[in-house]
């Protein structure tokens, strides 16, 4: 395959991820005050955006320590 669409893989990947991971942060935020199961849906956003970010590492790892 070529470098550009390795890169464009790469790039449609890490960007899914992304979305998908503040979309679930979201989600999980607004279900503190809406009904549903915050706790749970909460820590998969820095779950999912760990993968990518250092920050989102961090994050998850003090939900961890707290629960």
């Amino acid at each position: 395959m070529h470098a550009w669409i390795l890169r464009t893989v790469g790039q449609a990947k890490r960007l899914i991820i992304v979305v998908a991971g503040f979309t679930i942060l979201m989600i999980g935020i607004a279900m503190i005050v809406l009904p549903g199961p915050a706790l749970i849906v909460a820590p998969m956003g820095p779950a999912i955006l760990a993968a990518e970010f250092v920050w989102a590492a961090g994050l998850l790892r003090t939900i961890k320590d707290k629960f």
